[in-house]
């Protein structure tokens, strides 16, 4: 109770501590061996139940209602495959003392990348956006850049070796779309149900980014890529990636309220336009570039994945509790 109550008087996220202390428990007691199978499997079912949960809490008319909105999908294509490769070029302007051009490349590789679906996804729901439309904008966005990130690739680092994945194609349908469709199939049955006990799904969000977290950062400690670069160059790179998601951030607020997008959809595309997937850019980078450089490739991806999802905790979690508020001002009054 005393602990709940410093958090308050200090106004620190009880979120983004069990975030930082995920990333410490992953450094220390990083998943290896079975434990990182183990760590995979835990984290695809979460990500499933968690659509399947989206799924029967949207009306089918809500579903159909996000695949309409072109405009919304349109914005969010454009950031993720014109405004962030456009930015990660400007990286190549840096000289190489302080970013080399193994993490150039790896920089301008996660311009390229498709948006995250589920972290996206989530942080729309806590934030009160427009889900539906995010979960369709999201996983069109995954499976667009199985083709056009290999594409652009090639095109902005003159790559070989690019290819198209048709097992990425069958994750993602198996992994969201499926879950999903069977959530509406049998939301006549259990859709009141979750509608009305909406505190599990919150709770489910936060869970599932959680694990995503440890899987993500036990992945970097185990590849044993942090002993390879001193710490300026991490710090340079982390000020880059920071810098970078604050400007297409920044961009997204300003372009969604001139465009006359609705709070919702504005939220929608602020979160699944200003994210990057981590789960499509490793095995991306396995057939893109050279084994031997894979792993400062997605350094600067790893780095990048770990701000996106603190910085859009405390963005999620602070939009979320505007609207609360303004639900029980009139109560109040």
């Amino acid at each position: 109770m005393r602990g709940a109550t410093l958090l308050a008087k200090t106004r620190i996220d009880p979120f983004i501590i069990g975030i930082l202390a995920t990333v410490g428990v992953a450094c220390v007691l990083p998943a290896r061996g079975q434990g990182a199978g183990i760590a995979s499997v835990v984290s695809t079912v979460g990500v499933g139940a968690l659509f399947f949960l989206y799924g029967a809490r949207l009306s089918t008319a809500e579903a159909m209602a996000g695949l309409r909105h072109w405009r919304l999908h349109l914005a969010i294509l454009a950031s993720t495959f014109v405004l962030f490769p456009a930015l990660g070029l400007v990286t190549k302007l840096l000289p190489s003392a302080l970013l080399s051009p193994a993490l150039v490349a790896g920089v301008i590789f996660l311009c390229a990348l498709p948006s995250t679906v589920n972290s996206s996804i989530a942080f729309t729901s806590i934030a009160r956006g427009n889900v539906a439309a995010a979960i369709c904008a999201a996983s069109f966005s995954s499976i667009i850049g199985i083709v056009l990130t290999p594409l652009l690739v090639g095109l902005l680092l003159n790559t070989a070796g690019s290819g198209f994945s048709w097992h990425a194609v069958t994750s993602i349908v198996l992994q969201l779309l499926v879950p999903f469709v069977a959530g509406q199939v049998l939301r006549p049955w259990i859709g009141g149900w979750i509608t009305a006990r909406k505190k599990v799904l919150g709770r489910a969000d936060r869970s599932v980014i959680l694990i995503i977290v440890y899987t993500a950062f036990s992945e970097g400690v185990a590849a044993g890529i942090w002993h390879q670069l001193s710490w300026l160059s991490l710090i340079v790179l982390l000020a880059v990636n920071v810098a970078l998601f604050f400007a297409v951030l920044g961009v997204l607020k300003f372009a969604t309220r001139r465009l006359g997008f609705a709070r919702e959809d504005r939220i929608a595309i602020i979160f699944a336009g200003s994210k990057k997937s981590l789960a499509s850019g490793l095995p991306m980078a396995t057939v893109l570039f050279p084994a031997h450089s894979v792993g400062l490739i997605v350094l600067p991806l790893m780095l990048f994945h770990q701000a996106q999802l603190m910085i859009c905790a405390v963005l999620a979690r602070r939009w979320g509790a505007e609207v609360k508020d303004r639900e029980l001002a009139p109560a109040a009054a």
